[in-house]
């Protein structure tokens, strides 16, 4: 079993406008209304991929309802810890004609002390019968920034593999705690690593030094794939994984179809390489879609054969 958690779940709402202009009036083309949130997402993309997956995090008022109503719509399995603030809703829009994108995203609801302990609780509960836990998204009002590392040092010494994808003060905490996988975009990792990146060889290192912070595997997630290290034979192997760009219908989520789909492959048993070939697929493919965490397996697999696995010097290989 694959566990996503999401502390600030959402009802995300994204509107397809053409020529958006802020100040301006407009009318949609298109537009979609579902749970999510980063972890919601990805639970999305896993049982799009057959894979069994478990969403869990907070949900409150009648926001946190329709939450979990339309998660079971989709049969998801759900696990939520109800909490007495409303959980928020996010506004992406869409513009398909420049392929640009707003997002109006609420903090979220306050989560008091007493919540947190029973979501650790629950936590601990339904880890007992996974594998992988997957901490995806920022965290709530209330939620102190050391949570998702203090979750990850638990989940190890059960021997469960943990993967982070956050940002800010919650990254960089959770990346001591040394999980299993962290998963940042290019402007996330830029703060972790404290320095902006110019070409693709300050992302090489980029990905170096999030091991080097504690990270056992890293991937750098750009808009044409990812770069990743990970352990090999002699020090850590290095690759740089791209797919050609196609013209996207909306980017909002395509970061998390990739993790989903590097989860579901990395669950299935198959090796690194292959792990972010599919993750690099099903990004690219969600990008046709209107919503994120939505992909079609007949994309993928379509899509698998365009994705190149480009090896690059090892960290043996770097004096």
């Amino acid at each position: 079993m694959i566990i996503t958690v999401t502390l600030n779940a959402a009802i995300d709402r994204t509107l397809s406008v053409p020529n958006f202009r802020p100040g301006r009036r407009h009318r949609t083309v298109e537009s979609t209304t579902m749970a999510g949130g980063k972890g919601v997402n990805i639970a999305r993309t896993l049982k799009t991929l057959g894979q069994p997956v478990i969403a869990t995090g907070f949900a409150g008022g009648a926001t946190g309802t329709r939450i979990v109503e339309q998660l079971t719509e989709e049969s998801i399995l759900t696990d939520f810890v109800r909490i007495r603030a409303e959980s928020r809703t996010n506004l992406s829009v869409v513009d398909p004609t420049t392929g640009e994108q707003t997002e109006v995203n609420e903090r979220g609801a306050q989560i008091t002390s007493r919540e947190m302990e029973l979501f650790h609780e629950k936590l601990l509960y339904l880890a007992r019968g996974a594998e992988m836990v997957v901490f995806a998204g920022s965290l709530p009002p209330g939620v102190e920034p050391d949570a998702y590392a203090s979750l990850i040092r638990e989940l190890r010494k059960q021997g469960l593999m943990t993967v982070v994808d956050t940002d800010g003060e919650p990254l960089r905490l959770a990346v001591r705690a040394e999980p299993t996988v962290v998963s940042p975009n290019i402007l996330e990792a830029e703060e972790l690593v404290g320095h902006e990146f110019n070409d693709d060889e300050d992302r090489v290192i980029a990905v170096r030094e999030m091991i080097e912070l504690g990270a056992k595997e890293a991937i750098m997630t750009v808009d044409d794939g990812c770069f990743a290290a990970f352990p090999g034979e002699n020090g850590h192997t290095m690759v740089r994984v791209r797919v050609e760009p196609r013209e996207p219908v909306a980017t909002v989520g395509s970061g998390d179809a990739f993790l989903a789909g590097f989860v579901a492959a990395r669950y299935g048993g198959q090796s690194m390489e292959e792990c972010l070939r599919f993750g690099v697929a099903c990004g690219a493919e969600s990008t046709q879609r209107l919503g994120a965490g939505v992909v079609d397996p007949r994309g993928i697999d379509r899509l698998l054969g365009e994705v190149e696995v480009i090896a690059l010097p090892s960290t043996a290989d770097v004096g």
